[in-house]
C-alpha cells in the first residue's frame, strides 16, 4: 500500500522513500548516480531497503546496457540538448522538448519520488526543474571543476549541490557541499605500484616488471590521443629499459593502432574497450588519459600519476578545469591538445619514466585527492532531503 505521501508501506514495514535518479548518456553521469544508487540500496532499515529506486534516462545503449545490469529499474524519454548546437539540429532539438516535459510530467505523478537525483546533463535539466517547481526536493551532483551549462542554470532550483571539487563550491553559495566525485570500490583496493627504477631490479638479479604506460581515450577512444602515441611509438623503441604500453584505443582505430605496434617491435597489448579498468590501471605505472570527472576521480583513488590531455570540446572547457585542479595538487602533469606532439608525449614519457621519486610524488598527491566516502556522503544529503520531505 502506499501512504498519502507516495512512500511504499507494506503492513509490517515503515515507509520506504522513492528516489529518481537522472543520468543519462556518458558514463560520467552513470558511474556516479550507480554508486550513490547502491549506497542507499544498502542502507536497510529493519530488514529492508529503505529505498525505492528507479533511474530516468535516455535512450542511449550505454544507460540501456549498465543500469538494468545493476540491478535498478529504468525508464526512458525522448531528450535533446541545445549546448553548442546550431542550425536546423538545433531547430529539431527544440522541438523534442515538449514531448520531454510531458513524459516528465507523467513520470514524476506515476513515481511521486520524495527526491530527485541529478547528474548534469541535458536531460537533467527538464527533469530537475519541474521536479523543483512541483515543490520535490532536488540534490545536484556536479563532478567538474568546472560546473556544465545545464547544472549552472540548475543553481536556483536545487535544495543542494553534491560538488566533486572544493573549487565549485563558490558556484553554488550555501547550497554547495564538497563531497567529493563517487567511484566504485575497487579502484581504491588498487595495491600501490612496485617503486624500483628502470633496470635496477636487473642489475641486482632480481626480475623487475617492464615500466607499464596505460593510454585511455575514453569509452569512444581518442584520435588525438591515438595518432600522438603510435608516432611516438619509434622513439620510445630506442630507450634503455624495459616498457610496455596497454592502450585502450576505441573501435574506430584499433586496426591502425594495432597494425602500428606491431610494426615498432615495442611490447603493447591493444584493446577496442577495456571492461576491468581497476584490474587494468592497477598495472600502470603511468596513466595518459582525457580528464573528464569520472576518469580523474579514479585515478585518484587508484593512486596513479598521469599525463592528462583534455578534451578540447568538453563543455565549458570542463576537463581542462578537472585537469588543471590534478596539476596544481601535484599529481598530474597536463599537455593542452593544441601542444600535442608525438616529441612531447615521448619526452615526457621518458622524464617519469627516469624518475621514481617523481611518480612516488604525483601517485601521493593523486591519493590525497580520493574520497572513498564520496558516495556515502551524498547518500546522507539523499536522506536529509528524504527526511525533511
Amino acid at each position: 500500500m502506499k501512504s498519502e505521501h507516495g512512500l511504499t508501506m507494506d503492513a509490517d514495514s515503515p515507509p520506504r522513500a522513492r528516489i529518481l535518479m537522472v543520468a543519462g548518456g556518458t558514463g560520467g553521469h552513470i558511474f556516479p548516480a550507480l554508486a550513490v544508487a547502491e549506497e542507499l540500496r544498502g542502507r536497510t532499515g529493519p530488514g529492508i531497503p529503505r529505498y525505492e529506486i528507479e533511474f530516468l534516462g535516455t535512450h542511449r545503449p550505454l544507460e540501456a546496457r549498465l543500469i538494468p545490469a545493476a540491478g535498478f529499474p529504468l525508464r526512458t524519454v525522448d531528450a535533446a540538448g541545445l549546448k553548442g548546437i546550431g542550425g536546423i539540429q538545433r531547430l529539431r532539438n527544440l522541438l523534442v522538448l515538449p514531448r520531454t516535459a510531458i513524459a516528465v510530467a507523467r513520470i514524476l505523478r506515476e513515481f511521486r519520488p520524495q527526491v530527485v537525483v541529478g547528474v548534469g546533463g541535458y536531460l537533467a535539466g527538464p527533469v530537475m526543474l519541474e521536479a523543483a517547481l512541483a515543490g520535490i526536493p532536488t540534490l545536484l551532483i556536479e563532478p567538474n571543476a568546472r560546473p556544465g551549462f545545464t547544472n549552472r542554470l540548475l543553481k536556483p532550483f536545487v535544495r543542494a549541490a553534491a560538488l566533486g571539487f572544493a573549487e565549485t563550491a563558490h558556484v553554488y553559495g550555501e547550497k554547495a557541499r564538497v563531497t567529493g566525485h563517487p567511484v566504485r570500490r575497487a579502484f581504491f583496493e588498487i595495491p600501490p605500484r612496485a617503486l624500483l627504477p628502470v633496470g635496477q631490479g636487473s642489475q641486482s638479479g632480481v626480475a623487475v616488471p617492464p615500466f607499464t604506460v596505460f593510454v585511455v581515450g575514453g569509452s569512444q577512444g581518442s584520435r588525438a590521443i591515438n595518432q600522438a602515441v603510435v608516432q611516438a611509438l619509434p622513439m620510445l623503441a630506442k630507450e634503455p629499459g624495459a616498457m610496455r604500453i596497454i592502450h585502450q584505443t576505441g573501435e574506430h582505430d584499433y586496426n591502425e593502432v594495432l597494425k602500428t605496434y606491431q610494426e615498432s617491435g615495442l611490447p603493447g597489448e591493444v584493446h577496442a574497450f577495456i571492461e576491468d579498468m581497476p584490474g587494468t590501471l592497477s598495472q600502470a605505472d603511468l596513466v595518459i588519459s582525457r580528464a573528464g570527472a569520472t576518469a580523474v576521480a579514479e585515478l585518484a583513488a587508484a593512486g596513479r600519476a598521469s599525463l592528462l590531455i583534455p578534451f578540447p570540446g568538453a563543455t565549458d572547457q570542463h576537463q581542462l578545469e578537472n585537469a588543471r585542479a590534478m596539476e596544481k595538487a601535484g599529481a598530474a602533469r597536463v599537455i593542452a591538445q593544441s601542444h600535442l606532439s608525438p616529441e612531447r608525449l615521448a619526452g615526457e614519457i621518458r622524464d617519469l619514466m627516469a624518475g621514481p621519486a617523481t611518480l612516488e610524488s604525483m601517485e601521493k598527491c593523486a591519493h590525497s585527492l580520493a574520497r572513498p566516502d564520496a558516495a556515502a556522503r551524498i547518500a546522507d544529503l539523499v536522506e536529509n532531503l528524504a527526511r525533511r520531505a
